[in-house]
This record gives C-alpha cells, sequence and structure tokens, in this order.
C-alpha cells in the first residue's frame, strides 16, 4: 500500500502511517530500528532497494530523505515536503517514508526526520550519495548511533579516507570496510593454519580502491610488516600474498567470485569469495551497533602511511602505476614506528 502526500508535514506522515497499518490488517510495530538513508533522485532506487533487502534481517522503518535541489531562486526561497508511505509489500519488511524536501527545508532536515523516528529504538544513518565530511557533526548523524558512509564511491578514495581518519568518532563505519571481511576472515583462517612468522606482505586490486586500501592498512597494522600496494586491472581486490618463514600464503581472485588460497606444503583450494551486493553489506552494518574498534585503528593507522606515500609521489613526480613501490617505503616507515 502507498500513500502519496504533497506539501505535508511530520505529523500528517505519522497518521498515514498509522491508517496504512490499519489498512493492511497490521496495527502493532514490530521493527527493531530505525534506517535514515539519505541520497540524491539519481541513487535513490538502488540505494531503496538494498535497504529494503537488507530489512528481511532487520525489520526496520526506513527514512528516505531526497533532497530536491531548485534552479531557481525562487524556488529555492519555497519550503515544501512531499512523501510516499509504503506499508506492507510496498516497503519489504517494516515501513518506509521517503521524503523529498524542497527549499529551505533542505538546511532542515533533521526536524523532518526527528518526529518519524521510532521511540526507544536505535537510529542509523546511511548515506548512499554526497556524504558530509564529518558525518558526526551533520544534523542528520546527531541523531543516530551509527553513521554509514562509503568511500568507494568518492572521486578520490585515499583523499577520502584521511578526511574520515581526522574526523573519526565511535559509530562511524564504511561500506568500504565491509566489503573486505570475507578477505579479513580468509586470510586470519589461513593464517591460523600455519605456525609461522609473517615477514611481508602484498596486497594487489584496482588502483584507488578504499578497500584495498583498508585491507594494506589492516594488515600492516596488525603485524607490524611492510606492505607492498600493487595495482592490477580488477575487479576490486584481486590478490594478497603474505611472505612466511615457512614459505609464501597467497589468496588470489580474478573473476570477482572464485578464489584460489595456496599454503606452502599443502594443496591449493578454491574457497568462495564473492564481490557482494549493497544489500549484503548494509545488513552486515545492522548486525551491530558498538564501535568498531578493529575500523578506527585500521583508520588511523592509514593517515601517515597515505601521507607519506602521497608526499614521496609528488617529489618524484612518479606515474600512478608506480604508486607500489612508494607505498613500500611509507609501509616500512609506519611499521618501523
Amino acid at each position: 500500500m502507498k500513500i502519496d502526500l504533497t506539501d505535508t508535514t511530520s505529523s500528517k506522515i505519522n497518521k498515514a502511517l498509522v491508517e496504512g497499518r490499519r489498512a493492511i490488517g497490521t496495527p502493532a510495530v514490530g521493527m527493531v530500528l530505525t534506517l535514515v538513508l539519505v541520497t540524491d533522485e539519481e541513487n535513490a532506487y538502488d540505494a531503496l532497494k538494498a535497504a529494503n533487502e537488507a530489512s528481511r534481517e532487520h525489520p526496520s522503518r526506513k527514512l528516505v530523505v531526497v533532497k530536491r535541489f531548485s534552479r531557481s531562486a525562487r524556488d529555492r526561497s519555497k519550503a515544501r515536503l512531499d512523501a510516499e508511505v509504503r506499508v506492507g509489500v510496498e516497503a519489504g519488511t517494516g515501513e518506509t517514508v521517503v521524503l523529498r524536501l524542497y527549499g529551505e527545508v533542505i538546511e532542515h532536515a533533521q526536524s523532518v526526520v526527528l518526529p518519524l523516528l521510532l521511540p526507544d529504538a536505535p537510529v542509523v544513518v546511511w548515506w548512499a550519495a554526497n556524504a558530509p565530511d564529518n558525518p558526526t557533526k551533520d544534523p542528520l548523524g546527531t541523531l543516530a548511533q551509527r553513521r554509514v558512509t562509503d568511500t568507494y564511491a568518492a572521486e578520490n578514495p585515499i583523499e577520502e579516507l584521511k578526511a574520515r581518519a581526522a574526523v573519526y568518532t565511535p559509530g562511524d563505519t564504511d561500506l568500504a570496510w565491509s566489503r573486505i571481511t570475507p578477505w579479513r576472515s580468509m586470510l586470519a583462517a589461513a593464517l591460523d593454519q600455519v605456525d609461522c612468522k609473517v615477514t611481508a606482505v602484498r596486497v594487489e586490486g584496482e588502483e584507488l580502491n578504499a578497500s584495498c586500501e583498508l585491507l594494506g592498512m589492516w594488515l600492516a597494522e596488525r603485524l607490524h610488516v611492510p606492505v607492498t600496494r600493487a595495482v592490477s586491472g580488477g575487479p576490486g581486490l584481486t590478490s594478497v600474498r603474505m611472505e612466511t618463514d615457512c614459505g609464501p600464503i597467497e589468496l588470489r581472485r580474478s573473476d570477482g567470485s572464485l578464489a584460489t588460497l595456496s599454503i606452502e606444503g599443502q594443496p591449493d583450494r578454491a574457497v568462495a569469495l564473492n564481490r557482494r551486493e549493497t544489500s549484503e553489506l548494509i545488513a552486515e552494518e545492522l548486525r551491530r551497533l558498538d564501535p568498531d574498534d578493529t575500523y578506527a585503528s585500521t583508520l588511523r593507522f592509514g593517515v601517515d602511511r597515505l601521507a607519506a606515500a602521497d608526499s614521496e609521489k609528488s617529489d618524484t613526480a612518479q606515474p600512478a602505476k608506480k604508486a607500489a613501490s612508494t607505498r613500500t617505503a611509507a609501509a616500512k616507515k609506519a611499521a618501523s614506528k
């Protein structure tokens, strides 16, 4: 069931939600959190689809905030709020309210969202596009226990990672970090099978890929070894090779789905390592609402390393494809601290 409201208010939206639940015969509210999804018109469909799929695991009230910027000065001065209220099959599991903000109300989105939050339930804000420089100080971010951004969508992921590290607050997280969860699990499991000391690591993946950078930082921070960041044609992460005193351990994935784990003295084995959909990443983030200390330490470790790499590249004026050698020197410097 879908109810369209034009030039409306938060009070009228709440009434429409109650009427919609009664109309479909489910007056009780059985949702565990409020997911505030901030996006633009271009990305709204895909983001809402991902949120609906994630809601199968986490029934939630989804508030989609779409900021509609007008071209003329006269239209920008007029504040207006339009809404679509979706319940039942239209909303997946839970409820969905699509809020389209016009004019001056764009600068006060929190005043529209606040009355629509579920009482006594956690709030998660996900910026599917155009994330703020400091999510914690964003008016919508102040309402949330968990703030989700996606560095993968940034024009310069390395600079974006530096910015995220500079303003990190417990509760911040990144879908670029969620993408490497299977890789981290597989690499940790591989090290559990051997009694060896890791001496160096090489991470290979697409150039300017935030997930590749985060995986390299995580390995360098946890293992205290130099990490080389190499560039490949992708898709995404393609290989991690760990040099040990017992022989190399390598996890290779060339097609984005099936990977090969090679350990010295053991037969190669095929492992499933699919590139996951956005809905799976969001569902993973909604499973835990406490601060991610591992992400925090990885992000902070990487700032100095990436800054050193950028500095060396600018001094030597080397092409982008030679970035792996400069990253190796920066990793050794960071690991020696």
